[in-house]
């Protein structure tokens, strides 16, 4: 069975890789990462925080008292609170590249231009075949508009393709106002393929102690749908590689995602909870499935139920939102 798929312009023998994640800060991990069957390596993100935190305590060691940017650095991570500072960061990259045959996907997670950006050339000359470029923010500010946080982002995305040659994937969340069309700008400012969606992850309150806690609480396939829906809405409308990462824990989930469209299937919950192997055992299941109802090749099925080719395009818009409300009945 051909399982082949092209994703950021990569030929790969079939779409299933880890998506970023602490899981590449351990080599060991990443060896078995590659024996499970990835078909690329996704390096964890290198936030814009950590390099401005140490761009900034480098100009206080050269311009100054040492305490005088105390204040500046109180608002970025301590840089023992990550594993990975810059300079270790693409060192990894490099370990990684030298390490394994399949292609590495370095990331870079920010929101402004400035210039920790020059971190994507330094991605780019360390070795990664891609980069992964995750835009997660909050829109907290209420004096910035939508509009303003997407043409930020666009400034980021031109701003990166400038600098490199490698392909890009731009990592988005699902809440902008007209995402279609915001995926359409970014693939115009030079993103080579969008990755759908970032994760967020939601702060709890401890109601004793008066304190925000921090809770991470592993996907399941539930959070597939939303990405089901805009991946059948955007493989039909934009040209660009796509890759569904949340919420793919199974075979039926896999064959889902590229049936909506996507050339690459992201996991990282499934591995932790299973082990990098299971890689394997979701490209066996795939394997067998397309087998079994007389399909030659995943591409023969990709895209079959987007919005331009699904035989019931209006589940995936308003109509179908209207015909759940009213059949839906309680059950008393």
């Amino acid at each position: 069975m051909d399982l082949s798929t092209k994703y950021l312009g990569l030929d790969l023998p079939h779409p299933f890789m880890p998506g970023a994640s602490p899981m590449v800060e351990d080599m060991d991990t990443v060896r078995r990462l590659e024996d499970g069957g990835a078909a690329a390596i996704v390096m964890n993100s290198l936030f814009e925080e950590q390099i401005v935190h140490e761009q900034v305590a480098t100009a206080a060691s050269l311009d100054g008292p040492a305490d005088s940017f105390a204040e500046a650095l109180s608002y970025f991570p301590e840089p023992d609170t990550l594993a990975l500072g810059p300079d270790e960061y693409l060192e990894q990259v490099q370990r990684i590249r030298e390490a394994v045959s399949v292609p590495v996907i370095g990331s870079l997670n920010g929101t402004t231009t400035g210039r920790w950006l020059d971190y994507a050339e330094q991605i780019e000359q360390a070795g990664a075949h891609a980069l992964e470029l995750n835009v997660y923010q909050l829109a907290t500010d209420p004096e910035e508009s939508g509009a303003e946080l997407e043409k930020r982002t666009i400034e980021v995305v031109a701003e990166v393709r400038k600098r490199i040659g490698i392909p890009i994937a731009v990592k988005l969340s699902p809440f902008y106002s007209a995402l279609a069309n915001f995926a359409k700008q970014l693939v115009a400012a030079g993103a080579d393929g969008l990755v759908i969606f970032n994760r967020f992850y939601q702060a709890d309150i401890d109601v004793d102690e008066l304190e925000v806690e921090r809770t991470l609480h592993l996907s399941d396939s539930s959070e597939l749908l939303l990405r089901l829906r805009w991946l059948a809405v955007l493989s039909a409308s934009v040209d660009t590689s796509l890759a569904v990462t949340g919420g793919v824990h199974s075979g039926l989930d896999a064959i889902k995602s590229v049936m909506t469209g996507a050339h690459a299937v992201q996991l990282v919950s499934a591995l932790f909870r299973r082990g990098p192997e299971y890689l394997t055992g979701i490209r066996r299941r795939v394997e067998e499935w397309l087998v079994e109802h007389e399909y030659e090749s995943l591409d023969q099925m990709r895209g079959s139920m987007n919005l331009a080719r699904s035989p019931d395009p209006a589940a995936y818009e308003r109509a179908n939102y209207m015909h759940i409300l009213q059949g839906w009945t309680a059950e008393l």
